[in-house]
C-alpha cells in the first residue's frame, strides 16, 4: 500500500471575477508571481472539488486562486450559494472583483478586435449589449466582494501594484491601506471604500505662488494643514479610520482604499493624502501605499 494522503487544513483561497476586460488575466498572472496556484476558467460547481485536491495533496498548496467568469460555463453569479458551501467546509476566500467603465471596456475589446462572450447571446449582438448582460450577472458577486478593484484609470503596472498590495502580504491580520489622491472634476474613483473630501478647505490654485506647485511641496503642504481646522480635521479623520480598520481585522477583510479628493487633485487631496498615509503608517497591522491619481493631470 501507498502512503496516505497527508490532510491540508490550511488554505488560503481567493476568488477572482469580474467583467471581461476589466484584467483578469493580468490579476491572475500577479497571483502567481506572488505564489498563488492560479486555476484560470474554473467552473463554479467544481471549485469545491478544487479546493480539496489543495487540501489533501503533498504537499499541500497553501495558497488558491480561482478565476471564475463569465467564460466558466457562462457563469450566473450565485456566488453566494458558493461561499455558502464553502464557508460550511471551513472556507472563507476573499473575492476580488474587477470593475471598469463600459466606454473603458468598448476601448479595450475594439483595441484587440475581440468580441464580448456574451456579445452573440443578445438580440442585437452588440459589444454594447453583451457588457450590460454581465454586469447585470455579475452585480450580485460585485456586492458580495472583499475587494473591488475599478481598473477604468489604471494601467498594468498600477493594476499589478493594486493586486500586490491586497493579496502580497502574509502577516496575518494586517490589512493594506490604498490612500489616493483625486479631482472631483475627473470623476469619483468606483472602487474606493472611504471617501474624504477636502474641497472645504482653501484652494491653493488661487495663490499665484502655489498654483504651479503640487501638494507634494512644502509651501502648498504647510498652507493646506495650516488653515484653521485642518489639523483637528485631519487627526479625527485618523481616528474614524481606526475604528474603520478595526473593523476589517474582525471582518478579516484585508485591504482598503481611502480616496481623498479635492477639485483638480493638485494641491489639498495630495497634502492630505501625504500627511494622512503618515499617520496610518505608525498604525501596528497595516501597510501603506499611496496613490495619486490625477497629479500632473491638468
Amino acid at each position: 500500500m501507498g502512503d496516505p494522503v497527508r490532510p491540508h487544513s490550511d488554505i488560503d483561497v481567493a476568488l477572482v471575477t469580474g467583467l471581461s476586460g476589466a484584467g483578469l488575466g493580468t490579476a491572475a498572472k500577479v497571483l502567481e508571481d506572488l505564489g498563488w496556484y492560479v486555476a484560470d476558467n474554473m467552473p463554479p460547481e467544481l471549485i469545491t472539488r478544487m479546493i480539496e485536491i489543495g487540501r489533501t495533496s503533498d504537499p499541500g498548496i497553501e495558497r488558491l486562486a480561482l478565476v471564475v467568469d463569465v467564460r466558466s460555463r457562462l457563469f450566473n453569479g450565485d456566488v453566494g450559494t458558493l461561499l455558502a458551501d464553502l464557508a460550511a467546509d471551513g472556507v472563507r476566500p476573499r473575492v476580488l472583483f474587477l470593475d471598469a467603465s463600459d466606454d473603458v471596456l468598448i476601448r479595450r475589446f475594439e483595441s484587440v478586435r475581440r468580441s464580448h462572450p456574451l456579445q452573440n447571446y443578445g438580440v442585437d449582438g452588440t459589444l454594447t449589449e453583451g457588457i450590460s448582460d454581465e454586469r447585470a450577472r455579475l452585480a450580485t458577486v460585485k456586492e458580495a466582494a472583499d475587494i473591488v478593484i475599478d481598473t477604468s484609470s489604471l494601467s498594468v503596472h498600477g493594476l499589478r501594484d493594486r493586486v500586490a498590495a491586497a493579496f502580497g502580504d502574509d502577516v496575518v491580520g494586517t490589512v493594506a491601506v490604498t490612500v489616493e489622491s483625486f479631482g472631483f472634476k475627473y470623476g469619483v474613483p468606483l472602487d474606493a471604500d472611504v471617501l474624504c473630501d477636502m474641497r472645504f478647505l482653501p484652494n491653493p490654485h488661487w495663490i499665484p505662488e502655489l498654483r504651479p506647485l503640487t501638494g507634494k511641496d512644502a509651501g502648498v503642504r504647510d498652507y493646506v494643514l495650516g488653515q484653521p481646522d485642518a489639523e483637528e480635521y485631519l487627526e479625527l479623520y485618523h481616528r474614524l479610520l481606526t475604528m474603520t480598520l478595526a473593523g476589517y481585522r474582525r471582518e478579516g477583510k484585508r485591504y482598503m482604499t481611502v480616496a481623498v479628493g479635492c477639485t483638480g487633485g493638485k494641491h489639498r487631496s495630495v497634502a492630505m493624502t501625504e500627511a494622512l498615509a503618515e499617520r496610518l503608517r505608525a498604525d501596528a497591522d497595516t501597510s501603506v501605499r499611496v496613490v495619486h491619481r490625477d497629479l500632473g493631470r491638468e
